[in-house]
């Protein structure tokens, strides 16, 4: 259905940021300009705005702007996120010490998992992901994680709400191993030698609102096996549930 009113400069902000969250080097005026299909003219004001405001960055020598981290802030500032984050920090950083493997938080953002917190591994060696990343949802064992453990109403959502994106066979399958196993257990798909742990995190409706995962890399300097990561991980896991469930309503639940 086509709206019938718009934003003028709403739509060119956001386009303008859309556009630098993507870019992988600082762009000029005219270099935004001209990716956006508009004059310089079009985008001046809406890019002053941005930048007294923040959300972009202006180096003074070379005139070329970057994205802030004031999104970034914003989003992090949302309370059931802040919440979220705040409670998991500590059991993280527990685990990570223990078995000296990173590991990472996600939740569902749409038809995608998008990470908002990590630890990183104290051991020389470990797997970084960056917060903020977000993956397909029936690409990962935090995807399938978060979606065997979601609620009804939001699973059904899935399914039905996006065309392509109904989980395959194999994804069914791992969503009916979660629910009866407890947690997801791959090979990573995309990074040989590493085993991607995911368990979920429960909120005051016994429903997933995060997955706590380890990117699990095993090597001969690995102090820890992966059969003790992983139940170790599960018990991280069920502190930061306990945790989570003990936050006022509006604080340990996202959505």
């Amino acid at each position: 259905m086509t709206p019938t009113y718009s934003a003028p400069a709403l739509e060119k902000a956001l386009d303008i940021l859309e556009l630098l969250a993507e870019s992988d080097s600082p762009l000029s005026q005219s270099g935004i300009a001209e990716s956006l299909d508009r004059s310089v003219g079009e985008i001046f004001r809406v890019l002053q705005t941005l930048e007294r405001r923040a959300y972009v960055l202006r180096d003074p020598a070379s005139g070329l702007y970057t994205l802030s981290l004031r999104l970034f802030d914003l989003a992090h500032r949302h309370a059931p996120l802040r919440g979220l984050v705040q409670a998991a920090l500590h059991p993280m950083r527990n685990l990570a010490a223990e078995i000296q493997q990173s590991c990472n938080l996600a939740v569902l953002d749409g038809y995608e998992c998008r990470v908002v917190a990590q630890v990183e591994s104290p051991a020389d060696f470990g797997f970084h992901v960056r917060v903020g990343a977000a993956f397909p949802l029936t690409s990962t064992a935090t995807g399938a994680t978060l979606m065997a453990f979601a609620a009804d109403e939001v699973r059904n959502a899935w399914e039905s709400g996006v065309p392509g994106s109904a989980p395959t066979k194999h994804f069914r399958e791992l969503m009916d191993r979660a629910r009866s196993d407890g947690y997801v257990e791959i090979d990573d798909a995309l990074r040989p030698g590493i085993v991607d742990v995911a368990f979920p995190i429960f909120g005051a409706h016994q429903t997933a609102v995060a997955a706590l995962t380890v990117p699990y890399v095993a090597t001969s300097f690995s102090k820890v096996d992966g059969v003790s990561a992983r139940s170790r991980t599960a018990a991280a896991a069920q502190e930061l549930s306990r945790r989570l469930q003990a936050l006022p309503a509006d604080q340990g639940r996202r959505g």
